[in-house]
């Protein structure tokens, strides 16, 4: 258990891909399950609360069904696979604990349950509930119901959002692969990056955007997002392979992106969301004074975009990227008017007495 160990890490969220869970020809990996379930109890014996995110029910809804190409040929086949494979996996989940003294709980959680505040906070409280009564939580995206528009599209970054949730101190996302490579580890000369400090351009750059499988829906790309999202929220994220006997219990090969900080739980909601009602650029100078821990005034505001109403979760960019994550002060049209100009111009252009800045720095996350 050198891997978050259970003093330092009393809350662990797991995440077990497509590709492991779930064979080729679409059906559950059992033996290898149970052993995951035995390492789940030694890990929960030791004082850890774990909840799992597990993939596979489309795949095995698609089996189920006789569906084509995986359940994945139509959004219908995929929401059909999704509900029919959902109550297969709680199922399985169920009976490879139980053996194990377990008790397993189900939540199926979409998109707008962890990306609007009032909806995560009850998330999160059913999920710190049922952690706290010794169950193991089993996670899913609610693929019956989600679409393209409306969904996580990855477990990956589920699962980032679920430690969020839960207050985790780590997450494993326990793949196909052993970890990052420096470039597509099928390449000649690829190098294993056992540890990342800080994930910036030149990390992003290593990512493949391949699964491996085919089998599962997010790749590096998903897994690096998965990992920005966890260490902004001061949950350290490990991307390890599943393929080595009891993953859980030994020293799997792995890459660990190590959290800077650990963020307030505010703070790291708004870092960690996947959506935004649309973004503000502003210019070099205010991009540096957002740096420093300062609102974003209108002065340094250059352009907006998107039809965002005051309160909306809103982007903020600089000219070299993506700065932050904010609640907007101002709906969009009004921001719009405000743009470059001083502070004392503002009743005059709006008719009403204007707020503080655009977006004020205690509801605005840096990325």
């Amino acid at each position: 258990m050198s891997l978050f160990p259970p003093a330092a890490c009393p809350r662990l969220i797991v995440k077990i891909g497509s590709a492991l869970l779930v064979e080729s020809e679409g059906g559950v990996r059992r033996a290898w399950l149970e052993e995951i379930a035995r390492d789940i109890a030694v890990r929960v014996a030791a004082g850890q609360q774990i909840a799992v995110v597990s993939s596979g029910a489309i795949a095995l809804g698609a089996r189920r069904l006789g569906l084509a190409k995986g359940g994945r040929a139509s959004l219908e086949d995929a929401q059909a696979a999704a509900a029919t494979g959902q109550i297969a996996l709680a199922g399985v989940w169920a009976d490879v604990l139980a053996a194990q003294g377990l008790t397993a709980a189900q939540m199926l959680v979409t998109l707008g349950d962890l990306e609007e505040r009032r909806r995560y906070l009850n998330a999160a409280a059913t999920l710190g509930r049922l952690l706290q009564l010794g169950t193991v939580p089993v996670i899913n995206e609610n693929d019956s119901v989600a679409t393209e528009e409306i969904r996580f599209g990855d477990n990956d970054r589920l699962a980032a959002r679920i430690a969020q949730a839960a207050g985790a101190q780590g997450v494993v996302l326990l793949s196909d692969i052993d970890g990052l490579y420096d470039r597509n580890p099928a390449l000649p000369g690829a190098q294993h990056i056992p540890r990342v400090e800080r994930i910036d351009a030149g990390v992003e750059a290593m990512a493949d955007r391949g699964s491996a499988s085919g089998m599962g829906s997010g790749g590096m790309v998903s897994k690096i997002a998965a990992a920005r999202i966890a260490n902004a929220a001061g949950a350290a994220l490990a991307i390890a392979s599943g393929h080595a006997p009891r993953p859980l219990s030994t020293e799997a090969r792995h890459t660990l992106f190590v959290a800077e900080r650990t963020a307030p739980a505010r703070k790291a909601w708004l870092a960690g969301g996947l959506t935004a009602a649309g973004t503000i650029h502003v210019d070099a100078g205010a991009a540096q004074a957002l740096t420093e821990g300062r609102s974003l005034l209108a002065a340094g505001a250059t352009r907006v975009v998107g039809a965002f109403a005051r309160g909306d979760l809103v982007a903020i960019a600089g000219p070299d990227g993506p700065i932050a994550r904010g609640l907007s002060e101002y709906d969009a049209a009004d921001a719009a008017r405000l743009l470059g100009r001083r502070s004392d111009e503002h009743a005059a252009l709006l008719g009403y007495a204007p707020r503080a800045a655009l977006v004020h720095r205690n509801h605005m996350a840096l990325l």
